[in-house]
């Protein structure tokens, strides 16, 4: 499907459209049940039409379809736009709905009480129903079509193949033999070092042309079908993969630590490992972006006079800037610029990237007091509300220290696949790494969380976290 960023907004929006109206249909019709059950002529409305014109009710119109539209992109729906199932969008749009409803409720009808619990209960049965009915209505008419499109090859998923042996060909082969939905068109293989090569019709490129194989052909996914999979050659393939932002996939007869998080993608056809999709739900992921960004600004409010007075403290201590700021490695592999007080001296790597220890004779005095509670850090909640971290989150590094890690754990460059964050698993049993060794040691909590990850999760690392600041043990 070339364009596939652009495809994908124009579905979302479809969705979301179809939604409004379907939920103004529904919350009108409702209107109309509420005021013949409630018998709202004794609140000075003379018929029905005056009180769906009313101000009050018109305000509703509007709100409750946007409301409820925040709710269904909480919820994930939108996410994948073409990823649906008719099961999987059942049960959402019901769980969906039921949260809908409860709110609504508390919010516009709880004074509209009548203290007989049958009419009550009606109400709010008539109002689940009608959302339920057309939200899943104009939602099935639109998946429907969909998937028609793809049926008849209206819709076309461009594939490459990331290998050029025998390998590959087989996976060209099952792909083409299929029973998807979907329409693979493989675009042609990207040719590997040390592998036999076959030589066919189908197009073939250098390795140093992925990213402009890329871009000429609209890729929508990547699948890695080299000769020989081993961990370390699998990690390198997605280190210069990751930036390219296309979904990276690997078969399943290849199972290893890599990738052994499975995502099973499309169960009628043929299936794939997604490495660069964690496992967290599409739910769990909007909350917790939602909830990192709320925080992080309520947090940098409410801390604003700790911020103020930690500034001045290292502005008068030492000699160098406030804030000091250095190029990590985020999501994807991206570069970014993460954020933090200066705890350091000025010239603290001079003589090219070191890490800190205990005893660190870099570290300024006021830096010892910050690092000690996590104080140096704050303004890294300008970075997760920039979209460059999360709350919770494998720490980030540096690109000198990476390329020595992934030597020593090939498998350190899954940690990709999320946005790093202000602390993590690993901060918490290893706080700052002296050595790669302990880095390298630290990375295993990190992996364990992508496989683990979840609300729930974050919460409990955040506790841990604030229990680390509050006893004074960040060093």
């Amino acid at each position: 499907m070339k364009g596939r960023n652009f495809s994908n907004a124009i579905q979302r929006t479809k969705y979301v459209a179809a939604d409004f109206v379907m939920v103004s249909i529904a919350f009108f019709l409702f209107n109309i049940f509420r005021f013949h059950e409630l018998g709202l002529y004794t609140y000075g409305y003379t018929d029905v039409r005056a009180y769906i014109l009313s101000t009050k009710m018109l305000w509703e119109q509007l709100l409750i379809p946007l409301l409820m539209i925040g709710i269904y992109g909480l919820s994930g729906y939108y996410n994948r736009p073409f990823s649906k199932s008719r099961l999987q969008e059942l049960s959402v749009t019901l769980a969906s709905v039921a949260v809908g409803t409860v709110l609504i409720y508390l919010l516009l009808l709880i004074n509209d009480t009548t203290g007989m619990k049958i009419k009550d209960y009606e109400i709010i049965i008539a109002l689940f129903s009608l959302l339920a009915v057309f939200t899943y209505a104009g939602r099935y008419v639109l998946t429907s079509r969909t998937v028609n499109h793809l049926r008849k090859r209206h819709w076309i998923y461009s594939t490459l193949i990331i290998g050029n042996s025998k390998k590959s060909r087989e996976v060209y082969r099952k792909l083409k033999e299929s029973g998807s939905v979907w329409a693979y068109d493989v675009v042609g293989f990207i040719r590997l070092e040390r592998e036999h090569q076959v030589e066919d019709e189908l197009k073939s490129w250098q390795w140093d042309e992925v990213e402009e194989i890329c871009r000429r052909y609209a890729i929508d996914q990547i699948i890695l079908a080299p000769e020989v999979i081993r961990d370390t050659e699998i990690m390198n393939l997605l280190e210069r993969l990751f930036p390219l932002n296309i979904p990276v996939k690997i078969a399943p007869d290849t199972l290893s630590y890599v990738t052994a998080n499975i995502h099973l993608n499309d169960i009628l056809g043929f299936p794939f490992i997604d490495l660069t999709s964690p496992r967290i739900s599409e739910f769990q992921k909007n909350v917790k972006r939602t909830f990192d960004v709320v925080a992080s600004a309520i947090a940098l409010i409410l801390l604003s006079p700790v911020l103020i007075v930690t500034a001045l403290c290292v502005r008068f201590s030492s000699s160098g800037p406030v804030i000091y700021s250095q190029e990590r490695i985020g999501k994807g592999h991206i570069p970014f610029r993460i954020y933090k007080f200066r705890s350091m001296r000025q010239d603290a790597e001079k003589d090219g990237p070191r890490l800190s220890s205990d005893n660190d004779s870099r570290i300024t005095p006021v830096g010892r007091v910050m690092r000690k509670y996590r104080i140096d850090e704050l303004p890294q909640f300008w970075n997760v509300i920039k979209g460059d971290m999360s709350l919770v989150g494998p720490r980030p590094e540096r690109e000198y220290f990476i390329e020595q890690i992934v030597k020593r754990a090939p498998y350190y460059g899954l940690i990709f696949q999320v946005r790093p964050g202000i602390t993590s698993w690993g901060m918490v049993k290893y706080g700052y790494a002296s050595s790669v060794k302990e880095m390298v040691s630290r990375s295993r909590y990190d992996l364990v969380y992508i496989n683990n990850m979840s609300i729930s999760t974050d919460l409990k690392i955040m506790i841990y976290t604030i229990r680390t600041i509050v006893k004074g043990a960040g060093v």
